[in-house]
């Protein structure tokens, strides 16, 4: 584990463990869901990275280039790979400090197949963490490209998310997108959602505005969380049961990869570029 402080700020990461975040505390409180002793999968951490694509590819292949790319399932036998490579290799420590870290992870063309290089970045202050990612295609042909964050957030009762969307993608059994639905078809997000009285939830919301506040009635704290402009969809998943929700920031919808164009957030990277997406969660003192 990397730790990291700042005033009254903590921060754990767990690099071997898809690039993940462990633990993000200010002042004693925990603003993402803390990880577990023992943990080996990204899946119960505090938060880790989508890349490069977020959220599913539906029956986990895709055409490109006038290929059929099939790729490998990573979460048990369901039919749609999720979130890409990133989460399921460890990340390499490329420096770090007191108040900062940086890890890359290198992949080698197989089942996704194409050679990239992805870099998560940790910037630590009193009261917030900003945490970047960046994709280049270090391949010799185009790559289709995405990015995410998947942040566990607490939940209790009484826990509230206020943000702006233009609409939500309702989705088939499997959490594939099927068609558009209104802003508020499943929570009021612009009035404040009560998650206490949330169905379950595992959809992706358009034309998000990039920021958030969450709330917690038995916390004397708020939490904000403000993303680059890259990041235009927020997947919100709200287990039936837990105590924890999930608010994820991402460049694409699900399945984009089988979406190309229109308002999919599917983008392509040339043979060196690169994508940067950041997001920062910040601390608010006062109910």
């Amino acid at each position: 584990m990397l730790s990291l402080s700042c005033g009254g700020a903590t921060l754990e990461l767990l690099p071997e463990i898809g690039g993940s975040v462990a633990r993000f505390r200010v002042d004693g409180v925990d603003l993402l869901r803390p990880t577990p002793p023992g943990v080996t999968d990204a899946l119960q951490t505090a938060c880790f990275p989508l890349v490069p694509f977020a959220n599913r590819v539906a029956q986990s292949r895709f055409k490109f280039g006038g290929e059929t790319i099939r790729l490998r399932r990573n979460l048990g036998d369901h039919p749609h790979a999720l979130h890409g490579q990133g989460w399921r290799n460890p990340w390499h420590i490329e420096g770090a400090g007191s108040d900062m870290a940086r890890l890359s992870y290198n992949h080698r063309a197989d089942d996704w197949p194409w050679s990239y290089r992805a870099e998560q970045s940790f910037r630590l202050r009193s009261d917030s963490v900003e945490i970047a990612l960046r994709l280049e295609n270090r391949d010799d042909r185009m790559m289709p490209a995405g990015l995410g964050f998947h942040p566990y957030f607490p939940r209790t009762a009484g826990t509230t998310v206020r943000t702006e969307v233009q609409g939500v993608w309702l989705s088939d059994d499997t959490a594939i997108p099927t068609h558009p639905s209104g802003p508020a078809h499943f929570l009021d997000l612009a009035a404040g959602a009560d998650l206490g009285q949330a169905p379950s939830i595992d959809h992706c919301h358009f034309g998000w505005s990039g920021r958030a506040m969450m709330s917690w009635r038995d916390r004397p704290i708020r939490l904000s969380m403000t993303a680059s402009e890259q990041f235009s969809f927020l997947h919100v998943y709200l287990p039936r049961e837990g105590d924890y929700f999930c608010a994820e920031p991402m460049s694409a919808m699900p399945d984009a990869l089988n979406r190309k164009g229109g308002t999919s957030g599917y983008r392509e990277l040339a043979p060196g570029e690169s994508l940067t997406a950041s997001f920062v969660l910040q601390c608010i003192d006062g109910w």
